[in-house]
């Protein structure tokens, strides 16, 4: 998740899976973690939550009803912080269970096998 080319791969592997959508939304909350301007981060916790909390979402994250209730609470005054709980529990989702598929998966072996020289042709 350091590795903005790690993170390409991982997401690629995600989208395989129907699962792109937790990605996204770990992202989107670590922008928004970025974000100093009130306003600016009303509007995109706003946006944070109807893409990916809201049951209304197409790419709704699976949280549990304890994390939700606490969003919807906080939604009321909105910080950069809003959505650390589920960002962690998104988070660990991934580790425990997509990410070990990943390391199995033929992507990510491609990705150890020796490349073979680049030709430099004048």
């Amino acid at each position: 998740m350091h590795s903005p080319a790690g993170r390409s791969v991982f997401r690629a592997f995600l989208r395989t899976e129907y699962s792109e959508e937790n990605m996204l939304f770990w992202l989107a909350c670590e922008e928004l973690k970025t974000e100093a301007n009130q306003h600016v981060v009303d509007e995109k916790a706003r946006l944070i939550y109807e893409d990916y909390v809201s049951i209304l979402s197409p790419k709704e994250v699976s949280l549990d009803s304890r994390v939700r209730e606490g969003i919807n609470r906080k939604m009321q005054e909105p910080s950069a912080h809003t959505f650390d709980d589920a960002q962690l529990q998104i988070y660990t989702l991934m580790h425990r269970d997509s990410y070990p598929r990943f390391l199995s998966s033929p992507t990510y072996r491609a990705l150890l096998l020796p490349q073979p020289p680049q030709s430099s042709e004048a």
